[in-house]
């Protein structure tokens, strides 16, 4: 494994902490899908956790409802509790899974309850700032990697052991 340099105002997925930490988001996030801005906060949350780049929580109340539709599935994060999913649909578009929240989080994370993730490469744009988010690869984890947040991350396949 090679652990990209860091400059000025960077941080390595690999200083982030196990069990991960939660944390408020300083700069505004945005996400859009076809054409339609689905979510605007400056109240959103990131989790750090080892080898990942941050997950971003949008409060609900800053993300359209109109367009989020519940969809098949479900997973357990052991730190943070059960997920549940959502459909992005808009004018006759559809993200399958394009989301996912926890209805009831862990003690821990309790707050991000009322807040969805947005995978990346589900949607059109993400953006933390000013700045394009780039899709974390393998989309198991839904990272948003951004020129301040240094590797490798995990996700390529070959890396889910790390």
């Amino acid at each position: 494994m090679i652990f990209e340099p860091l400059g000025p105002g960077q941080e390595s997925v690999w200083d982030y902490p196990r069990p991960p930490r939660i944390e408020p988001v300083k700069e505004r996030v945005t996400v859009s899908f076809a054409g339609q801005r689905v979510g605007d906060t400056v109240n959103a949350y990131r989790v750090l956790e080892t080898s990942h780049p941050p997950v971003y929580y949008i409060p609900l109340r800053d993300v359209r409802r109109d367009v989020l539709v519940p969809a098949a599935g479900n997973s357990l994060c052991e730190f943070k509790g059960h997920a549940s999913y959502v459909t992005l649909v808009v004018n006759r578009r559809r993200s399958e899974q394009a989301g996912w929240f926890y209805p009831e989080p862990t003690p821990s994370f309790q707050a991000i309850a009322d807040h969805v993730a947005f995978y990346a490469s589900r949607v059109d744009e993400a953006r933390v700032g000013e700045e394009v988010v780039t899709p974390q690869a393998g989309d198991f984890y839904g990272g948003w990697i951004t020129s301040h947040i240094k590797g490798p991350f995990k996700g390529l396949t070959g890396t889910l052991g790390w």
